[in-house]
């Protein structure tokens, strides 16, 4: 998924849809392009739509992708706000994005009390061009309730740092313009940092009759962790004050692949949860919360980018490889029976969490000068992480650059795994393995 610091502040983003009455409901796909031999824009899209895509949403503005998207009869999503202009007679033109989870980056907070009064400039000029019906909005990640907290569903709250400065204003003229609030809700996530209490099934939207999560709240039963987080989200937004406000999806997917403490993250899991996502969002049938509830939605992603930094589920959400093949058969329109799917993968054996110790080691064939380097960078976090692999120290023999790295990447990734989110990447130039490197 998208990460954080690779985010643009007030990144713009346009919609243009196929109808009025289409948008209610469409589930589309995010096209990154951070990868090594990415087909051509036309071969992506054309890929998009036999996975059953009725949209596409870019994370860049290049341009010369917006004609290709022009013409594939797909909803698509081009990233810069001068991309409006040729379409503004077009009635197909419905949402502007302001923004890509501005709320959950803290070093652009000075930028955040800018958003409201960027959505609402931009909502002026589109009706001074005539351009009403096009519907300014944002996206949220779900990092903006408080403690990420959603158990129950009713509890859900917005962060009090964001609550009333920010969130109340954006509700309101959410609300005022009709249009929808777009969070990122991955059950990946939520299910992994509480896998104690949540089951698998729950998270992937496998039905289990036996299993229902009951909201002491509301009275409500749950049947699957999607439907429990965007109440979630509903419930903090009713708390705020704007029950009314219309909830819809910018991202929203699994991993096919991760690190080894990345349970969880394989090609069987991301193939059940977007096929069951797929059937559930169009089906209709909404949340508890908001039965009947249909929305706009986007999974993330169409393909596996391995230029991406950060733990490897980043480089492994696709739904194909970059050369064309698909990681696994989807149908995003949610008609396909499920019967009709060839076998998955054989059950996978990281469904849970490693039960051995792990380690961080550098990779094989690495540039000695590159892994020097983020060596220094790690010691300048903490130098006395370092001192075992100075001279005279118990870890220095054998004195090599990748025995004395693999040491330093380890000590590094233990001591700051919390803060860091547990990578072991280091410019791409470490792996986890289950081997101890000292021996």
């Amino acid at each position: 998924m998208a990460m954080a610091s690779s985010r643009l502040p007030l990144q713009l983003l346009l919609v243009v849809g196929a109808a009025a009455s289409e948008t209610a409901h469409f589930l589309g796909v995010n096209y990154g392009r951070l990868g090594d031999d990415l087909p051509p824009p036309h071969r992506a899209l054309e890929l998009a739509r036999s996975a059953g895509a009725a949209a596409v949403r870019f994370n860049d503005s290049n341009a010369t992708f917006l004609s290709p998207a022009a013409a594939s009869g797909l909803v698509f999503v081009p990233g810069v706000a001068a991309t409006l202009l040729p379409f503004r007679r077009n009635r197909r033109l419905r949402y502007l994005f302001v923004g890509n989870e501005v709320l959950s980056d803290p070093t652009t907070k000075s930028r955040w009390f800018q958003l409201v009064p960027a959505m609402a400039n931009l909502d002026r000029a589109l009706r001074r061009h005539g351009m009403r019906r096009v519907r300014v909005t944002t996206t949220l990640g779900m990092d903006a309730l408080d403690g990420q907290n959603v158990f129950p569903p009713s509890a859900g709250v917005f962060r009090p740092d964001i609550a009333d400065a920010v969130v109340r204003p954006l509700l309101a003229f959410l609300e005022r313009t009709d249009s929808y609030l777009f969070v990122d809700a991955y059950t990946y996530f939520t299910w992994s940092a509480n896998h104690t209490i949540v089951p698998l099934h729950y998270a992937l939207l496998e039905p289990s009759p036996g299993y229902q999560y009951h909201d002491p709240g509301t009275g409500l039963s749950y049947t699957n962790l999607l439907d429990h987080m965007l109440d979630a989200v509903v419930a903090a937004m009713c708390r705020a004050g704007h029950c009314g406000v219309r909830l819809a999806l910018a991202e929203t997917g699994w991993p096919n692949a991760g690190d080894l403490d990345q349970f969880g993250a394989n090609a069987r899991n991301a193939a059940t949860y977007n096929r069951n996502m797929a059937r559930h969002l169009a089906s209709g049938a909404g949340t508890p919360r908001r039965p009947g509830m249909r929305m706009p939605a986007f999974v993330f992603a169409l393909f596996n980018e391995d230029l991406k930094t950060g733990p490897a589920t980043e480089r492994h959400w696709g739904l194909f490889h970059p050369n064309g093949s698909a990681v696994y058969e989807v149908d995003l329109t949610g008609r396909r029976p499920p019967a009709s799917y060839p076998p998955l993968p054989p059950q996978a054996t990281n469904d849970a969490p490693y039960p051995g110790k792990l380690w961080c080691v550098v990779g094989a064939a690495v540039n000695e000068t590159a892994v020097r380097e983020q060596m220094e960078a790690a010691c300048a976090d903490e130098a006395a992480l370092c001192a075992p692999v100075r001279a005279g120290g118990e870890c220095y023999l054998p004195n090599t650059v990748a025995a004395h790295a693999s040491y330093v990447f380890s000590a590094h990734w233990n001591r700051f795994s919390k803060v860091y989110g547990g990578w072991c990447y280091f410019a791409g130039l470490a792996m986890e393995t289950t081997t101890d490197p000292n021996l």
